[in-house]
């Protein structure tokens, strides 16, 4: 009787799988994975537009604010110092992170990778991203950042964490997107996911200049967890200013965070 109760399990669990499987390829025939950039048929990002992303160098990387190009001297961060600082081997810099790392100028494919994962609900993309933040991730380790290490380094990160969706994004999605990023470059890097920060209502960002931006999201982030002496890898999508990546570092390391590291998939620039 067991057995045949068994049987009608691995039948029924067989059955299911053939078809959620069915039920999927139905999907796909009806509405084809198309590419976010160019809308051909078959993958979310075809060659040509993976072909045609616009890599950041990370050899040329600002270290302090991930700014392409910025390496001698950055107008993102501000401060000419900071690369001076590196030459005469002082740590310094012009942004709490320890490092900034972004793996795409934000235009073009990367701009719509972006904006389709979180207002189209293309979630399967959040896999996509993360792959492309792992990428810059590996050059970044063989560049310095301002204290002489590795801009990255996976030994020396204890977590993963992800600046968080505002209440009034989150409602408007349904989900927030960067904790499907953090996710999926968990998975990839083999890291565990700490999800320690939330944030207060604040205005919408997109029409605020830089100062603005800043007073805007000041004390907005909080941590909910402990964080002491953690080293931590914070991901968000894109740095406009900054304004967001800064705030959730200061949170963390005002909780205890021995350092945060800032991966970002796109640089407004």
């Amino acid at each position: 009787m067991r057995t045949q109760r068994g049987e009608g399990r691995a039948l029924r669990r067989r059955a299911s799988r053939g078809l959620l499987s069915s039920s999927a390829d139905f999907a796909e025939l009806m509405w084809p994975t198309r590419c976010v950039c160019c809308n051909m048929p078959g993958e979310l990002l075809c060659d040509a537009c993976r072909d045609s992303l616009p890599w950041i160098e990370q050899r040329w990387a600002c270290p302090a604010c991930g700014a392409p190009h910025g390496w001698l001297t950055c107008t993102g961060c501000g401060a000419d110092a900071v690369h001076a600082s590196v030459v005469g081997g002082m740590e310094a810099s012009a942004w709490e992170c320890r490092a900034v790392v972004c793996a795409l100028e934000f235009a073009g494919p990367a701009a719509l990778m972006a904006t389709t994962l979180k207002d189209a609900h293309e979630l399967r993309l959040a896999s996509v991203l993360a792959a492309a933040m792992a990428t810059a991730l590996d050059e970044a380790s063989s560049w310095p950042a301002l204290d002489g290490e590795a801009r990255f380094d996976r030994a020396a990160v204890d977590a993963i964490c992800f600046v968080p969706a505002t209440p009034a994004a989150y409602n408007r999605r349904g989900f927030d997107h960067m904790e499907l990023v953090a996710h999926a470059l968990a998975n990839l890097l083999d890291l565990p996911l700490a999800d320690v920060l939330i944030r207060c209502a604040s205005k919408d960002q997109r029409n605020l200049g830089k100062q603005s931006r800043a007073e805007n999201l000041r004390g907005t982030v909080r941590v909910i967890d402990d964080v002491s002496d953690a080293r931590l890898l914070l991901v968000d999508d894109v740095i406009t200013t900054g304004a967001s990546v800064r705030e959730a570092t200061r949170s963390l390391l005002s909780r205890g965070a021995r350092s945060a590291t800032a991966c970002c998939l796109a640089r407004v620039w």
